[in-house]
């Protein structure tokens, strides 16, 4: 029994990882309108999944996500001038663990 239930489907335990993001990471994107998009392996929990935008001068701001959507997806939309930013990103993957990253990006005038 022990044998099977430690090579059963991986799948069930794999913790969300990031597996696509608008904007790349360590991309340039004009000024403006923004779409954010961040994409993973796994369904998440949006309702506890927390995103962060740090600013240029280093301050953080909680963003408000977009509702509805695939499970595996969370999105936002923000206006943003010329600069360095960085989302932070913690969710909650349906095996219960939580992870976090960062997806760092340039803001380039328009």
């Amino acid at each position: 029994m022990l044998l099977l239930v430690s090579f059963g489907p991986r799948s069930a335990w794999a913790h969300a990882v990031l597996v696509d993001s608008q904007p790349a990471p360590e991309s340039h994107v004009p000024a403006g309108a923004v779409s954010v998009m961040l994409r993973y392996n796994s369904r998440v929990d949006a309702r506890r999944s927390k995103l962060t935008l740090q600013r240029p001068d280093g301050t953080r701001v909680r963003l408000a996500q977009d509702p509805g959507g695939a499970p595996d997806i969370l999105r936002t939309h923000l206006t943003l001038t010329p600069g360095a930013y960085t989302i932070r990103w913690q969710v909650l993957a349906t095996d219960g663990h939580i992870t976090r990253g960062t997806v760092p990006f340039t803001v380039t005038a328009p």
